[in-house]
């Protein structure tokens, strides 16, 4: 029986290329290569035969693409729709699951927070949507349209009724104006704010370092050694930071904060020393700027909106503070985290971040009890070893050790 002869092939400029970019593309997927490769061959007059042998593949599948190709063109190189099987269940029954997703299960009668894709399946049988459903196929369905209900976030209104014109005397006191007039160099804006609450967890176990394809591994039981607060005030516009612990939040805390600032030149005889803080419990109101301004003539403080602390631009010194030195948190007692604190500001440099150059910024920290002594105030600081101990009669909120009875690593440390 004789063999058909080989249909022939004809490229033009703009087929040629494109098919050559399959070819001999980097991206391209095996099969499209090697169908880019059988017509590239066969253009050349090559025979099936011959073509076979150059593209690795049976003669009956170069056949089947020089002959699509000769009929379709370049459209004719991708896999043809196959019917497969009958969808198992209809677009209104995925419409339906997809709206029962975007509602919230006390709305439809279930008792859950949110969602899941297994019980939304098992809601979608009890309500007769479908008469069996897995929870793989409400994902594969939730997915096509990025819906996610397992998933919450957060947001709050702004109810303060001023915050516009709150929000715009705080951000000209960033770009150094006060009431339209720009800031001389005799004024300063300080920042200042409290992290409440940071624990002295002693790990149960110890920490063990990081290794290869091993992340650091903290033990997930500890003993409880107290809290303490740690009070910043941040020179916006000198890269200055003045920090104190105190066992709480309160007034006298913040007072001996400012204090610390105020009692410092160049503040001390600053014209204005602008303090933008919050609207906490410590000082919050215009009591508290009375009382801030009774006890320093030249300190004006200024109150961010209310719940809108993100303005204060400390936050994002006790940001820093959180993720590089706090956390994991692994401390015997309060002495070891204000140890922590005092030698990771006192070693670690910063920029400021106003525009054009300034001189080394100082730093300055303060431990509770300490009032009667002169704060430490240092440029280029020495190494931690270097610092002064803590006063002999500080001592911790609460119990520094760890209660856990099957705790070895507090034995150790008594």
């Amino acid at each position: 029986m004789p063999v058909a002869a080989a249909r022939p092939i004809v490229l033009t400029a703009t087929e040629r290329h494109r098919l050559k970019k399959a070819a001999f593309g980097h991206k391209t997927p095996h099969q499209a290569r090697v169908r880019a490769q059988i017509v590239l061959l066969a253009a050349r007059g090559r025979s099936n035969a011959h073509t076979a042998v150059e593209a690795g593949v049976h003669v009956d599948t170069v056949r089947t693409w020089r002959g699509r190709f000769a009929d379709l063109g370049l459209p004719s190189l991708v896999d043809r729709k196959r019917p497969g099987r009958p969808a198992s269940f209809t677009v209104l029954q995925t419409a339906q699951v997809k709206a029962l997703a975007c509602q919230l299960p006390n709305e439809a009668g279930a008792p859950l927070a949110r969602w899941s894709c297994p019980e939304l399946a098992r809601e979608a049988v009890a309500r007769r949507i479908a008469r069996a459903l897995s929870a793989s196929t409400v994902r594969r369905w939730l997915d096509q349209d990025a819906i996610k209900p397992w998933q919450h976030r957060s947001w709050i209104f702004i109810t303060d009724p001023d915050f516009r014109p709150k929000a715009e005397r705080v951000l000209d006191l960033y770009a150094r104006t006060w009431r339209g007039r720009p800031l001389g160099e005799d004024e300063y804006v300080v920042s200042a704010d409290e992290k409440t609450s940071i624990q002295a967890r002693c790990r149960c176990h110890p920490t063990l370092a990081p290794g290869q394809a091993r992340a650091m591994r903290v033990n997930h039981t500890y003993g409880r050694g107290g809290a303490l607060a740690y009070l910043a005030a941040y020179d916006v516009h000198h890269a200055k930071v003045f920090g104190r612990t105190a066992p709480r939040t309160g007034i006298n805390p913040f007072m001996a904060l400012t204090a610390q600032v105020m009692s410092q030149e160049p503040y001390a005889s600053a014209k204005q020393v602008f303090w933008i803080v919050d609207n906490g419990s410590s000082h919050r109101g215009k009591k508290a700027v009375d009382r801030l301004a009774a006890a320093f003539p030249n300190a004006v403080l200024v109150h961010t909106p209310v719940h809108a602390s993100w303005l204060n631009q400390v936050e994002i010194f006790f940001s820093v503070v959180q993720r590089k030195v706090v956390s994991p948190n692994d401390f015997t007692d309060l002495a070891q985290v204000v140890d922590r604190l005092r030698a990771w500001i006192a070693t670690t440099p910063r920029h400021s971040r106003s525009s054009g150059s300034s001189p080394p910024p100082t730093w300055t920290i303060c431990w509770p009890g300490s009032t009667g002594t002169p704060p430490i105030t240092q440029k280029n600081p020495p190494s931690p070893r270097q610092l002064d101990q803590p006063p002999k009669d500080f001592r911790p909120t609460t119990k520094g050790s760890c209660q856990n009875a099957g705790c070895l690593r507090a034995r150790v440390m008594q």
